[in-house]
């Protein structure tokens, strides 16, 4: 759903970007509390993955296709502040290197795509994980309700920028009915990635998902008349704290599956429009679509323009794409973990820690 310049109209993009920037500055100081040594850098690799997957076009209706939009993954596996910036990094390198999603709708993009689908997916995810047993499997079934949801929430904001800011006069209800009838369809592909990657995430390193830290282990049961009920406090053992496992392995996995995708994977992807450019299309709100300003960027469409082979073009600009989105993400999320630390800071964080 990258928003092109054109669709929405000046004041509308300014404010949009006046709100991004501000979530993107709340989140920075957010991000603070979630990140620590291992997180930082899984943060920069989980941008990347995602940008990987957003090069996977699914097919979901004749002649449309979708993507992952990414932010219910990221909210659930490194925390709703640190995903709000995951996705605007990736959008930031889409927009200037890729040309794709328009730089003056780059404030409109992170909106949509990076602040309301880590909102209404991590809030979501929370209500289900505390309604739902506290097992992996409830979890990765609550992370496909959250991802579901959280496309077509993500549409529907769409929309509402659209009736105030929309450069074409259009019957708003016709494209909501439009954007969210085929984001529900495009949603259950998200659901259906994100769910399998929480799973799989869960089933080797449980202890580096966010949203389930402290939440799968069940309390103590004990047996009484034939009733199982929960043991008193005195009674249970206290638990060892976990030893330190190294990132190292996980790290290299995660990465080595990014280039894989985005660098092979990625040619087999459909290349039919994605459900705004359907919609776009089917409604005239691309009357007024304005020529991208990294049109001429030799890895505009995410291809290497000097490389006449689509296959070997297509497969260097994602590798070059995971790239910079993971040596620009670490080195965000690193600078962030490295301010946690400052002496200045140290109080409130043990403060934090002792709450």
């Amino acid at each position: 759903m990258h928003v092109p310049d054109g669709f929405i109209d000046a004041p509308v993009s300014v404010a949009a970007g006046v709100f991004a920037a501000g979530a993107v500055a709340v989140s920075l100081r957010g991000a603070r509390r979630e990140l620590d040594e291992r997180t930082a850098p899984l943060a920069g690799l989980v941008a990347a993955f995602i940008f990987a997957v957003q090069m996977l076009n699914f097919p979901v209706a004749a002649g449309t296709s979708g993507h992952l939009m990414g932010g219910a993954l990221a909210a659930i596996l490194v925390g709703p502040c640190t995903a709000v910036l995951c996705l605007s990094v990736v959008l930031l390198l889409q927009g200037i290197f890729f040309a794709d999603g328009g730089l003056t709708a780059l404030g409109v993009n992170i909106t949509v795509m990076g602040v309301v689908t880590v909102v209404v997916a991590y809030a979501v995810f929370r209500l289900l994980t505390g309604l739902l047993p506290r097992t992996r499997r409830s979890a990765t079934a609550s992370a496909f309700v959250a991802a579901l949801v959280s496309v077509p929430a993500s549409a529907a904001a769409f929309t509402l920028l659209y009736w105030i800011g929309g450069t074409t006069d259009i019957p708003i209800g016709k494209v909501f009915t439009a954007m969210v009838g085929v984001h529900v369809l495009i949603g259950i592909g998200e659901a259906v990635i994100t769910a399998l990657t929480v799973g799989a995430v869960l089933a080797v390193r449980p202890d580096l998902v966010h949203g389930v830290q402290g939440s799968l282990a069940a309390p103590l049961k004990l047996r009484i008349d034939g009733e199982l009920v929960d043991a008193p406090a005195a009674t249970r053992d206290p638990e060892p704290a976990p030893a330190r496992r190294s990132t190292r392995g996980f790290w290299i996995t995660g990465l080595v599956s990014a280039f894989l995708l985005a660098g092979f994977v990625s040619f087999y992807a459909s290349a039919n429009p994605d459900g705004l450019e359907r919609v776009a299309a089917d409604q005239g709100i691309d009357e007024k679509v304005e020529e991208h300003g990294a049109a001429d960027s030799p890895l505009a469409d995410y291809g290497v323009g000097d490389i006449a082979n689509a296959r070997l073009s297509g497969g260097l600009a994602g590798v070059i794409g995971v790239s910079a989105t993971v040596v620009v993400g670490t080195g965000v999320f690193w600078v962030i973990r490295r301010r946690k630390e400052e002496p200045g800071d140290a109080p409130r964080d043990r403060d934090h820690e002792n709450a």
